[in-house]
């Protein structure tokens, strides 16, 4: 349970750091640690690049920093190469977060002016925000996430009209750790988002907002075939098999196979310098001999590379931001069939890494230059105040990490002696039509995108042509969703993509399926669904065909022991899972196969929501609690109380939640580290996050705080346990007056 939070990226964010604080025999290692490392000093941008070490050929060059940006967080490129920037200025003043709430962030736009690859303008587009952390460039304007609303802004001749609202839950309860981010407009034309499961899109004027996969953590990514990638602070890599846009119809189902799976599991990290400035650097095994980071604490911002500039070795290499080692990580990735799967590039070293503790990279990013850029956050405190430990606040304490906090970078990692200059796209339909071919890829979403939001029908019979030519793959995928977000797309385009070779074509067209009238098609994809590598593509989109359920009946037969088809079929079968499974033993008895157990687990949890509690009744006799389970519990544990993968076990009907109150109070209060057995399941690292954080020591909640949440959390869904009072909280305290490290569950028991 490593970590029930998680870092707000980079910045702040990846807990990075969560956990309780050091036991007192430790204490003193640590005072000795921070009297041989001293202070941390501030240095300059260009200072700062003398002390970051890159793969050889490659050089890292200043693109801007303090006092033209500050604290950035997130940015996006516009078609004239230009900057947008948010700055997250309210961030963690001090140890407290005094001032958090100061509307005081901006949007800004960064340009070149003199083409000698420095940015030196800044223009202040939107001030007076709260905390604000990500942005997307959509036609007439852009969207801004500052929760928990997500907005839309208008912009003319740069200048930001009046704000409109877009969705006032864009954010539903987390602290600032744990809110979505990212705003990815994918190649498919909806825009995704990191630590959620919605998605949006403009369509007739309104904005559409829609369910998809709960992915990741801070910051989101595709590769150049749409498929998604995301992180969490304790993971390198996870990501998507399967198209973005399917998979997610069944909310029975707590995950689907071929989606948030992981594709990096090598989570190891390699510090040039000691790193004890971490939330739980006082536990064994976070820091090695020479108290360096052994593993992931704080990995976001993950980017699929296809910029094309740094050489073909490096083209679609997965990056990786780990702020609190102060580095950044390179991942090789290759395809098996649909499967995704990767490693670190090295042993023992990093692509990027820097041996100044205020180094903080946040946010990764291709460009229309083809570099790779990294936004720097630069910085001392990463830690937000929910979670932060005693450890860590002695450390910034004494290495006076706390200021100053007006600093920031970005910064872009180029071939070695690489001259870069401004890149803008010609709005000029045959130009932009052609750079659907470019090698760049983000040149080739932008084109893409620039040629849907300016309404360029007159290329609409060239697209189509292109799916008709061979070459580059990219570029007749590129064909197909630009035709697709034009509303030309036919079936008869889909269909002749179908009958090509090239499997990840075949996979594009039925990825588009759902946004065609398309009467023909399952008889088409009946005749196709003997193609191993298709089936799951085919069962994902059943719900889109007219008569399909001979079709499934096909599938269920030929594929009831493949977890992704079985998966895929099961998440098209919502509030049906029980005449499913009647039809699946009428055509296979076999207990033991896939589609069988994940049926009957998910009719099981079914059953158990049905029991559940968790009534208005229960909300109002403890608001307090309610609140604080939604900004602190519900990121991690889930809504339902079911748990997340790769975060954190159930705590509905969870003997830890519902038994021994006084376990339950020493666990929350001081934290609980290592594998532990819930419902009959072993949970351990990486399956889910190894620590859970206590917080006994945060001066902003109090008492009866802590005890109205866990009396709200006893009883709800199907839960039953007594409540619990500020007196049993104040016995618990007084009982392990002075610990500070976490319990491990034999010490519960």
């Amino acid at each position: 349970m490593k970590n029930w939070t998680l870092f707000l990226a980079a910045a702040y964010w990846l807990s990075a750091c969560t956990s309780p604080g050091p036991a007192k025999d430790q204490h003193a290692d640590s005072t000795a640690m921070r009297q041989k490392l001293g202070p941390s000093p501030v240095l300059d941008a260009k200072t700062a690049i003398s002390h970051m070490q890159v793969e050889k050929g490659l050089e890292i060059q200043l693109v801007a920093s303090e006092p033209l940006i500050t604290t950035p967080v997130a940015m996006t490129f516009d078609d004239k190469g230009r900057m947008w920037v948010v700055e997250m200025m309210g961030y963690m003043p001090d140890t407290v977060g005094t001032g958090e709430d100061v509307p005081n962030g901006k949007v800004v736009i960064l340009e070149d002016t003199t083409h000698d690859g420095i940015a030196d303008t800044r223009k202040v587009l939107l001030d007076s925000l709260i905390l604000p952390r990500a942005i997307c460039l959509v036609p007439g304007g852009f969207l801004l996430a500052e929760p928990p609303k997500l907005w839309f802004v208008p912009v003319k001749n740069d200048i930001a009209g009046k704000r409109i609202l877009v969705d006032d839950k864009y954010t539903e309860g987390g602290n600032v750790e744990h809110q979505p981010n990212g705003l990815l407009r994918a190649m498919d034309n909806w825009i995704y988002n990191a630590k959620s499961d919605k998605r949006y899109r403009q369509i007739n004027g309104k904005w559409v907002k829609q369910d998809t996969h709960f992915r990741g953590q801070w910051g989101i990514s595709q590769d150049n075939f749409g498929r998604l990638y995301s992180n969490n602070n304790s993971e390198n890599v996870l990501g998507d098999y399967f198209p973005p846009g399917l998979g997610a119809r069944n909310p029975n189902q707590k995950s689907i196979a071929g989606y948030d799976e992981k594709i990096v599991p090598d989570n190891r990290v390699y510090p040039i310098h000691p790193t004890p400035g971490v939330n739980r650097g006082y536990m064994k095994g976070v820091l090695d001999d020479s108290l360096r980071l052994v593993e992931m604490t704080a990995a976001c911002s993950p980017l699929v590379y296809r910029g094309g500039l740094l050489g073909k070795e490096y083209n679609n290499n997965i990056f990786v931001a780990e702020p609190c080692g102060n580095l950044i990580k390179r991942n090789i990735i290759q395809d098996s069939g649909y499967i995704v799967k990767g490693r670190q590039a090295y042993q023992k070293k990093e692509f990027l890494a820097s041996d100044d503790e205020r180094f903080r990279p946040v946010s990764l990013y291709d460009a229309p230059d083809g570099a790779l850029y990294i936004v720097d956050m630069y910085r001392g405190i990463i830690q937000h105040k929910t979670y932060l430990t005693p450890y860590l606040k002695d450390e910034i304490k004494s290495r006076k990490l706390t200021n100053p906090l007006n600093c920031g970078r970005i910064y872009r990692v180029v071939p070695a002696g690489a001259k870069i200059r401004p890149m803008a796209l010609d709005n000029n339909p045959d130009k932009l039509f052609a750079l659907l071919e470019n090698p760049n890829g983000w040149i080739r979403d932008k084109a893409q995108q620039m040629i849907i939001d300016h309404h360029y029908t007159q290329l609409i019979p060239h697209l189509k042509e292109r799916l008709h030519q061979e070459g580059n793959t990219y570029g007749a995928i590129h064909a197909l969703w630009t035709l697709e977000g034009l509303g030309a797309l036919q079936f008869s385009e889909i269909e002749f993509l179908l009958h090509q070779k090239n499997p990840y074509l075949q996979a594009a067209a039925i990825a588009a399926l759902p946004s065609v009238k398309a009467p023909a098609a399952t008889a088409l994809l009946t005749s196709l669904e003997e193609n191993v590598f298709l089936a799951p593509y085919i069962a994902l989109v059943l719900p889109y065909l007219p008569n399909s359920a001979d079709l499934q009946t096909k599938l269920m037969t030929r594929y009831a022991n493949d977890r992704y088809v079985a998966d895929a079929i099961i998440n098209n079968n919502a509030g049906k899972e029980s005449q499913l499974l009647t039809q699946l033993i009428q055509i296979n008895s076999d207990t033991t196969i896939a589609m069988r157990r994940h049926l009957e687990a998910i009719i099981k949890d079914i059953e158990n929501h049905r029991k559940a509690k968790m009534t208005d009744a229960l909300v109002k006799e403890y608001p307090r609690g309610a609140k604080l389970f939604a900004n602190i519990c519900q990121t991690c544990h889930g809504k339902d109380g079911d748990g997340i993968k790769s975060l954190a076990p159930p705590l509905n009907q969870s003997q830890l939640v519902t038994g021994d109150k006084k376990r339950l109070i020493s666990i929350v209060l001081y934290g609980l580290t290592g594998p532990i057995d819930v419902n009959g399941k072993h949970y351990k690292a990486p399956e889910i996050s190894a620590d859970m954080p206590g917080i006994g020591s945060n001066d902003e909640y109090n008492d009866q705080d802590i005890a109205e949440v866990l009396s709200f959390i006893r009883n709800c869904w199907s839960n039953q346990g007594s409540k619990v009072t500020d007196k049993d909280i104040q016995e618990i305290r007084k009982k392990y007056k002075g610990r500070q490290k976490p319990f491990t569950i034999e010490e519960l028991n």
